[in-house]
């Protein structure tokens, strides 16, 4: 099985900053993308941004040049540095990975999600 753990998100003024960050933990498992995903009430959940294991990333236009998405693959963790905040960029973020736990086949694995409200 594989866990993850998210941090960051909160409350913030339009035009500000926040970083999001989560950990992966479980056992043997091997990574294939890492990204970020939000949905806001009423909507879809969309994605935001995801980078594969050789740091190739790709982003909603939504959020290009505004967000930056990383990962750090020794430790399992993604995070991502959301700059410029809009009032629009206010959801619940979810982290997501794509991986293969023990051998099985690759699957999705979702955070739990964290609150990202932006005021204007």
């Amino acid at each position: 099985q594989v866990q993850l753990v998210e941090s960051g998100g909160g409350l913030v003024q339009a035009g500000g900053s926040l970083s999001l960050s989560c950990a992966a933990s479980g056992s043997t498992f091997s990574i294939a993308l890492m990204g970020w995903y939000r949905q806001a009430p009423g909507n879809e959940r969309e994605l935001v941004a995801r980078i594969s294991g050789g740091g190739i990333a790709n982003y909603a236009d939504s959020v290009k040049g505004r967000f930056t998405i990383s990962r750090d693959n020794a430790k399992n963790t993604v995070y991502l540095q959301m700059n410029s905040l809009k009032p629009e960029d206010s959801a619940v973020y979810y982290c997501n990975i794509f991986a293969s736990a023990a051998g099985a086949t690759l699957r999705n694995y979702w955070g739990q999600g964290t609150q990202v409200t932006v005021s204007s």
